[in-house]
């Protein structure tokens, strides 16, 4: 699978990049030269430069033995983060696999309206000061953790939080873990806890959080055929789908969310694009002053909601 030889006829990096390219483009696949150098940097463990300056030398029989399995999988409709084995979020370089969703654009999104509410709270947000400390910890909760891409992201911006990252199923929060303890001084500062939604969460916590994100499941179920191949083959469904309505989970979140926040506190909640407003209505409904905010396209992306009492 390589053109451009060198040294015993065995491939240069170069041109073995040139040929899995070529390959995913006749497969149809549009990113088909970025994912072949992040192949080629997953096989080789270079990056950058480093990679481009290694570009003429040849590559190593368990480089073309690896990005040949990579290849393959991906030629079988497989996502290539779960093909690559991790995928970067907010600059955090995460661990994924089939127990958890891929992290994606929209749920940054989440995260930074989630950033901006506790600013607009009067909360510290920036990178931890080893010198300097905190002279107080307040709670924060991401329900339904996943890969812990959320919770990972809160607590690099949150100098002063203590996150408790939950999920129902402990195949995910397997993964959560993993990359909780590859987060070096970061995963000191988060909590994990297995447990359906706000169940998880350890009773003291009740009217304390100041915060508390998630990304649940929002598809509905008569919209699950309809899905992608690659996300519906491949992706969790449980993570996904939620009821007749794809707001099964967003209901319980809301219902249950003002006894577990503290007053004053925010409630944020990634939706689908055409959830807005039964989203709020439900909100409102319940005793919140809620809005929706949009995604970069317009959609309907983030339900925000601030405790009244």
């Amino acid at each position: 699978m390589a053109d451009g030889g060198a040294g015993e006829g065995r491939p240069t990096r170069n041109g073995l990049k040139r040929a899995v390219e070529a390959r995913l483009a006749d497969a149809g696949i549009a990113a088909a030269d970025d994912e072949a150098r992040w192949m080629l940097e997953e096989a080789s463990g270079l990056e950058g430069a480093e990679l481009i300056a290694a570009g003429r030398e040849p590559a190593t029989h368990q480089e073309e033995r690896r990005i040949a399995e990579m290849v393959e999988r991906r030629l079988g409709g497989e996502p290539i983060q779960y093909v690559l084995g991790s995928w970067s979020f907010r600059g955090l370089d995460l661990f994924v696999d089939h127990r958890v969703l891929i992290p994606r654009p929209e749920t940054e999104l989440v995260v930074e309206i989630a950033l901006e509410e506790l600013a607009r709270r009067g909360e510290r947000r920036g990178a931890s000061d080893p010198w300097t400390g905190s002279s107080s910890r307040y709670p924060v909760a991401d329900l339904g953790t996943g890969s812990g891409a959320i919770a990972l992201a809160l607590v690099a911006e949150l100098p002063d939080a203590e996150i408790w990252a939950t999920d129902v199923d402990a195949d995910a929060l397997a993964v959560a873990r993993a990359n909780v303890a590859g987060s070096g001084a970061l995963g000191a500062r988060v909590r994990l806890a297995q447990g359906d939604w706000f169940t998880a969460l350890p009773d003291t916590l009740r009217g304390t959080l100041r915060l508390v994100v998630s990304n649940p499941p929002y598809v509905a179920r008569r919209a699950w055929e309809s899905l992608p191949a690659e996300v519906r083959d491949h992706e969790p469904a449980r993570a996904l789908v939620s009821g007749e309505s794809g707001l099964d989970d967003v209901e319980r979140l809301v219902a249950d969310g003002r006894e577990w926040l503290a007053p004053g506190g925010v409630l944020v909640v990634e939706i689908g694009a055409d959830q807005g407003g039964r989203a709020v209505a439900i909100a409102r409904d319940a005793g919140y002053d809620a809005e929706v905010r949009h995604d970069l396209v317009g959609h309907d992306r983030v339900l925000v909601t601030h405790n009244k009492s």
